[in-house]
């Protein structure tokens, strides 16, 4: 996948530049301002952005489990009247995601066919992946953030007052245990798919793969007595797990090779994916078909560009998850 050099659009396979003896190592995000209700510096001192309807908007791609993270909090937030999105094509060429018509950015950036001009916008000397989601200022014409991470929690609090939604899906009394699962998570599952899919090396794959296999048996593991991760609350912990299981059999089991079990061969894991998946608002923010056409049209990955038909998963079918209504709050790490 290309990148920018100096602000400088280079048709180059990024993907090398994120590799270390032959692992995959992805590249930290950038542009971590924070949005407050009042404007109000973030958690760790970033510039703060007040909480406005229609000043921000949302730049994703269907494909992406990072983006699809903040769709998913956007609607169970019900921000969806309060922020804009903006969805790229599927496909990722030579020039990275590109949106099927320009889209309007406000009135201090011009229109958007490529991803990479928001980020020329916000820096003319950028160098680096171009990666969505972006989280863009519409009045000030920059990126407020790229971090899917820092997004999910900004949109968790922000808009409360504006919307008057109060769910919370980062709950002070189970950060501890959020943020420890969501390490783990992390490194294991969300990136593991990706070292063992882009590994240049045998060992680094096999390292990837099995460590990838190890937490999913042992999610597999705490599922059978927590209906959810951090226990009987869907919190982002959750939200950050699903995006990746609802892709593994699709995507990552073919074409990156994490082939030892589909997670349809999980009792538990896939029971919890097809509930999140069918909790109101999630569903939508799910395109199945958008996800095989942009994994499979990883070049360096896929040459051929072909995209499977299978497999043929109804995630709309029944599950057993309410057998745990009441258990297990908490599980020592």
């Amino acid at each position: 996948m290309p990148q920018l050099v100096n602000g400088q659009w280079i048709r180059d396979d990024v993907a090398a530049s994120e590799m270390k003896n032959g692992a995959f190592q992805r590249e930290p995000t950038k542009f971590r301002n924070w949005i407050t209700p009042d404007g109000a510096p973030g958690p760790d001192g970033q510039r703060g952005f007040p909480a406005e309807a229609g000043r921000y908007q949302l730049f994703v791609s269907y494909l992406c489990p990072w983006a699809s993270r903040t769709l998913a909090i956007r609607n169970l937030k019900g921000l969806q009247e309060v922020i804009p999105v903006s969805i790229s094509k599927p496909e990722l060429g030579e020039n990275g995601w590109e949106y099927a018509t320009p889209q309007d950015a406000g009135d201090k950036a011009s229109a958007i066919s490529f991803q990479h001009q928001l980020y020329t916008e916000s820096d003319a000397a950028y160098t680096g992946k171009v990666s969505v989601p972006v989280l863009w200022d519409r009045r000030e014409g920059r990126i407020v953030n790229n971090e899917s991470a820092d997004i999910i929690r900004m949109m968790n609090t922000a808009f409360d007052d504006i919307t008057g939604n109060r769910l919370d899906f980062y709950p002070e009394a189970l950060r501890p245990t959020i943020d420890i699962w969501n390490a783990l998570i992390y490194d294991a599952v969300n990136n593991g798919v990706y070292k063992a899919g882009f590994a240049r090396t045998q060992e680094s794959y096999e390292q990837a793969v099995m460590a990838l296999f190890e937490m999913l048996d042992r999610l597999e593991g705490h599922l059978d007595s927590h209906r959810y991760i951090a226990g009987e609350y869907l919190t982002e912990a959750d939200i950050r797990l699903f995006v990746t299981l609802i892709r593994f059999d699709s995507a990552y089991f073919g074409n990156f090779k994490c082939n030892i079990r589909m997670i349809e061969d999980y009792p538990n894991l896939s029971a919890y994916t097809r509930e999140l998946y069918q909790w109101p608002g999630i569903k939508e923010t799910v395109k199945i078909d958008q996800i095989k056409r942009g994994y499979y049209s990883i070049a360096h990955v896929n040459p051929t560009g072909i995209v499977p038909k299978g497999p043929d998963i109804d995630y709309g079918r029944p599950h057993d998850r309410d057998r745990l209504v009441g258990k297990g709050v908490f599980e020592r790490l």
